[in-house]
């Protein structure tokens, strides 16, 4: 059985492999997949985040909410990084269910280094919290 800071580590590297993943997509201008490995690099790292602090959720609005309440509105997490982590969930759950939505690169390209900056904060964290 796997000690909770093997399972943070393992979240931590899906987190940079799913950033790297999402860059491969933006190169090849498939934007609906770019937002959505955008998305689980966050998810990956806030679960990770999370988990630190003894919490989890099985629903990703769960998550969500978590890293909310316990980081974004405490300070521990910069506002700006709560934000995006929303939008990415909001540009996510519209790239793979809205029909007939091809997400453009105006509109997901400067969230690349955004999320990079995210997964970073999460890693600092989680650094300083050893």
């Amino acid at each position: 059985m796997s000690t909770d800071e093997e399972v943070i580590a393992y979240r931590l590297d899906r987190a940079r492999e799913t950033l790297e993943e999402a860059r491969l997509m933006a190169e090849t201008g498939h934007w609906n997949t770019c937002v959505n490995r955008l998305y689980y690099a966050c998810f990956y790292a806030a679960t990770a985040l999370l988990l630190r602090e003894g919490l989890a959720s099985a629903k990703h609005s769960g998550v969500r909410a978590f890293l909310n309440q316990h980081f974004v509105k405490t300070g521990i997490l910069a506002q700006e990084l709560g934000a995006l982590y929303n939008e990415l969930f909001d540009s996510r759950n519209e790239g793979d269910y809205r029909d007939l939505l091809r997400l453009s690169a105006d509109r997901v390209e400067p969230l690349i280094p955004r999320a990079a900056e995210f997964v970073e904060a999460v890693e600092r964290l989680l650094r300083a919290q050893q």
